[in-house]
């Protein structure tokens, strides 16, 4: 599972790198302000939670468990979810799509409380 997450935040990192850069480029005059501020908050993000992902890798490794399983899950869900959804609303202009966001917040902050707890309940 260690390798997995590793792969996984780092290819998250590396799109994540990718759609800043696209955003700061490509998106600056093709969006109104707005919008490009909601892509960007996508991407950092997903910067975030790429490095997250490399320590649920290093959890999983010294404290083996569900939780911290868990924890690696929640990031990529939470990634999917806030970054996706901010991504695709900067981009398609359907604001209704921000009310996927909070769903991945909600991942995200669940991850990080799985991070802590398998830390805490290791033996």
């Amino acid at each position: 599972m260690d390798r997995l997450f590793v792969i996984i935040g780092a290819l998250s990192g590396a799109i994540g790198v990718a759609a800043g850069a696209f955003g700061a480029h490509a998106l600056r005059a093709r969006l109104e302000p707005r919008m490009l501020e909601v892509f960007e908050t996508g991407a950092r993000y997903q910067m975030y939670h790429a490095i997250a992902m490399l320590a649920a890798a290093w959890i999983v490794t010294r404290f083996p468990g569900s939780l911290a399983n868990a924890s690696g899950w929640l990031f990529l869900a939470g990634t999917v979810l806030f970054s996706g959804s901010l991504y695709a609303m900067a981009l398609s202009g359907i604001r209704a799509l921000g009310a996927i966001t909070p769903l991945g917040g909600v991942c995200f902050i669940a991850g990080w409380a799985c991070l802590a707890l398998a830390a805490t309940r290791s033996r």
